[in-house]
């Protein structure tokens, strides 16, 4: 299957793209994330009869469930506003977001695996080629750094998702570091959930499936 660009119009289906996410309230925008990830996992985690050999093999071993319960967890990341977090709770919080975005693209690159991998130019431009053993690495072995550099240089992801990637990325980052980062504060964790809703909604869009009756919906 060729892996269907950001230069691609995409049909709206369903009421996945309909309503913008920034009229829904915070904790149903994370109910929203749950429950896409929920189907989406309960669909691939089984498709041997839908996608090709090799992706199936991918998707089938791949923690999709994870997936699901780390959606979950964001809700404890959303206080009372008397009830700030700290400053270990926001990283701890950029870390299970970023956990998310680094899997919902290693998913759709899974989905797209024979494309990915036939991809070698544009794979060992991002470091993302086992030269020792010629053959491409696969997505779910991947950090995210190549990961968003592969998605840049093929257009997979629009301009605002790639905006959304690289700050959590940055901000993600701090749990490794000893020396100061910045961390952003809560209001800037609540936008970027809402953004990872609507990246959602755009991978959804793009996804082949043997039916609209199995496209994940809200």
């Amino acid at each position: 299957m060729e892996i269907i660009t950001t230069k691609v119009t995409v049909k709206t289906r369903n009421d996945v793209c309909l309503t913008p996410v920034s009229e829904f309230p915070i904790a149903e925008v994370i109910g929203r994330i749950e429950k896409l990830n929920g189907q989406l996992a309960k669909f691939w985690s089984k498709s041997d009869e839908w996608a090709p050999v090799a992706a199936a093999g991918l998707l089938g071993k791949s923690r999709l469930d994870w997936q699901v319960s780390l959606s979950g967890t964001l809700h404890l990341w959303i206080r009372d506003p008397a009830e700030a977090l700290t400053p270990a709770e926001l990283i701890l919080a950029w870390a299970n977001l970023g956990s998310l975005i680094e899997g919902t693209i290693k998913f759709f690159l899974s989905v797209y695996y024979e494309t990915f991998k036939a991809d070698i130019d544009n794979l060992k431009k991002v470091n993302a080629y086992n030269k020792k053993k010629q053959e491409p690495l696969s997505p779910d072995g991947l950090t995210l750094e190549p990961l968003r550099q592969y998605c840049a240089l093929r257009e997979i992801l629009d301009k605002d998702d790639l905006a959304l990637v690289l700050l959590v990325q940055q901000r993600r980052n701090a749990i490794h570091a000893f020396k100061d980062r910045p961390i952003g504060d809560e209001a800037e964790f609540q936008k970027s959930v809402r953004a990872y809703l609507q990246m959602l909604r755009n991978c959804i869009a793009r996804l082949p499936y043997p039916g609209d009756e199995y496209v994940p919906v809200e």
